[in-house]
Parts: C-alpha cells; structure tokens; sequence
C-alpha cells in the first residue's frame, strides 16, 4: 500500500496511490506499507538504485543501515512495538530526500500512526522532511523511555510475588518475558543512537540549527536512559537469583521432611526385623507380653529420636 502525505498550514492530506497513479505535488511523506512487486517497480522509477526488499531492510552491517546515495540519506531503524505483554523490534527504512521522507515497513508500527494522528490534529508543526523525520525519532525515544517505565512497574509488583510459593511459576515467566522486553528496549535505544549520530555527522552543514539542537536532545535523553536499561538487567537478575534461591530452599524443606521421616523410623525398622527373623532361641517369641513390648518400643525410639532432632532445633 502506497500513501503519500502533504502538509500545509497544519492541514493534513492523505492520498491513497496504486502503481498507476503519479506522486502528487507537494508530497512531504512517502509511506509504503507491505509493498508489492507492482508498487516497488512504481517506486524504481523515482529511485537511482534498486529499491530494498524485506531482507535489505533486515541487514545488521552498518554498511547496509546507514548510507547516502543519489536519493539521499539511507537509515534502516529499529522502532518498538509493544504486542500485548511483549515488546517487538520492527524494522522501518527511511530515505531523506530534499522534498520528502520516504519509509517503507513490512509491518504495522504504532509510532507511524500516531505521528499521522498528529499531523492530522495539526499538534505539530512540520515544514520539511528533515523536521519530520526528528519527530518521529523524538517520538520513538519517549517511548522508549514509557517502555523502560512499564518494566519498571512490573519489576515492583514482582519483588512482592517472589517469595509467594503458589506464584513462582508465573515470576519465572514473568522475569523471562522483561528480559526479552528489555533486551530489545535496549537494541532499539543502541540502534537510535547510532542512527541520530549518523545524521549529525552527515548532515551536520545541511540541517538546521533548530535541528541539530534536538538531534543533541535526543541523543542526551538516549544516554540517560542506558543507565535505567542496565539497571533493569541487575535487578532481573537480582529477582531470578532470589527466585531460584527461594525454590531451592522450598525444595530443601521438602526433602528435609523426607530425611527426617526416614531417620525418625529408622529406630522402629530396626527393632521390627529384629523381631522378624523368627531364630528358636529368641525368648521374647514364647512371651505374654512379648508383641506389645516390641510396638512400645518402636513408638517409643521413633519418638525419643523426633525429641532428640526437635531439641537441636534441626525440625
């Protein structure tokens, strides 16, 4: 789907394109959802090199994610996504040209519609690609630190389920499941500061002041948010400590009352196979008394040895 935007004096336009149709005049934003072959060829016509398809999108090198061409400046970004308890890392591409911003995305990307419900409202004022692209990193750095703010919260509420015994299976998933969220917040935080750095570097002579300003804004927001992201991965690892500590020791109780459940009969097995072995000269077997002499004794050594461990506090 191709969806060109114009915006002037506040106001919001928003054209629906096929693979027929031209790029309208005065065109701010490119936006192209889940292209086809049809509507990628479209695009090659206004592009000086082949236009990138998923994998290209997905590259790690920094070769591949930052560049400039003829069209202008190449950034592949990582934005967030937040999936019902988990947290996506969605690759958007970006191509700065002079007259407009073009994206391209093979998936839904949250920040992308409220940047359009924005510019919709006229909450913000854009003027140049430039200006709109800032704003949709600036966006993403906000969130990133709203992200970073949730896991915060669900960190709280698990330090007062750890030691719940009936609740420890859903703090293993839990602690698993911020981990992963919070390793991603972190990949997207590295991969903006990387990509804001680029643009500073590279457009430093073409962009404003003003925009330079927020790149620098920006950027200083990243580095204070690190920290938090560090702090997060000690205390996930502070909670699964505890949480395994605290299973071990559950288990430990569990197998200290089998142990002292042997030890405590013991005594009784003991003098019941001596009784047992049925030998011609055992005086006891000819006894009146004999049966329950042998069942007292075994209460009572069973009881003697659970007094014995109760007095070394060891029950």
């Amino acid at each position: 789907m191709i969806t060109a935007y114009a915006y002037q004096n506040r106001k919001l336009t928003i054209t629906e394109l096929s693979a027929t149709d031209s790029l309208p005049e005065n065109t701010l934003w490119l936006d192209l959802y889940k292209p086809n072959d049809e509507e990628r060829d479209w695009l090659s016509r206004f592009s000086s090199e082949d236009v990138p398809d998923e994998e290209d999108i997905k590259e790690i090198e920094a070769s591949a994610r930052f560049f400039q061409n003829q069209d202008g400046l190449h950034i592949n970004s990582l934005f967030p996504q937040r999936v019902g308890a988990d947290v996506r890392a969605v690759n958007v591409s970006f191509n700065l040209r002079e007259n407009f911003l073009l994206t391209m995305r093979e998936e839904d990307v949250g920040l992308i519609r409220l940047l359009r419900n924005y510019l919709r409202l006229g909450r913000i004022d854009i003027d140049t690609p430039q200006t709109l692209l800032l704003e949709l990193f600036n966006l993403k750095v906000d969130y990133l630190s709203d992200l970073i703010e949730d896991v915060y919260t669900v960190l709280d509420n698990l330090s007062e389920q750890v030691f719940n015994d009936e609740e420890l299976d859903a703090v293993f998933k839990q602690i698993t499941l911020q981990e992963d969220s919070n390793g991603k917040i972190r990949l997207s935080l590295l991969d903006t500061q990387r990509s804001l750095r680029y643009m500073q570097r590279y457009y430093r002579q073409n962009l404003a002041d003003e925009n330079l300003k927020d790149i620098r804004e920006m950027l200083s927001d990243i580095e204070s948010l690190m920290p938090h992201s560090q702090f997060i991965f000690d205390k996930l690892k502070f909670l699964l400590d505890a949480a395994m500590g605290f299973s071990g020791l559950q288990q430990n109780k569990i197998i200290k009352i089998f142990s002292v459940s042997a030890v405590v009969f013991l005594p009784p097995t003991l003098i019941a196979s001596s009784y047992g072995m049925n030998f011609a000269l055992m005086p006891e077997l000819d006894w009146r008394y004999g049966y329950p002499m042998a069942v007292g004794l075994m209460f009572a050594s069973a009881a003697g040895t659970y007094l014995f461990f109760k007095r070394k506090g060891w029950l």
